[in-house]
């Protein structure tokens, strides 16, 4: 892995973590019956790791030539 891939899974770590709480303190779960909503921590983690995932895709793997 290179710097920069390791600087854009980390940005994308951090969006997803905040993207996530967000989620949880505007939609929540109501009933608190809901296994990622349920409690700010899962959907923090939730979102992060979701977040680490996407911004890793969008990484140009380098050619090999």
């Amino acid at each position: 892995m290179t710097k920069k891939s390791i600087i854009i899974t980390g940005i994308g770590i951090v969006v997803g973590g905040i993207a996530g709480y967000l989620y949880y303190f505007y939609v929540g779960c109501a009933t608190g019956t809901c296994a990622i909503t349920s409690k700010p921590l899962n959907s923090t983690l939730y979102g992060a790791l979701m977040g680490g995932l996407i911004f890793n895709m969008i990484i140009k793997s380098p050619k090999k030539s």
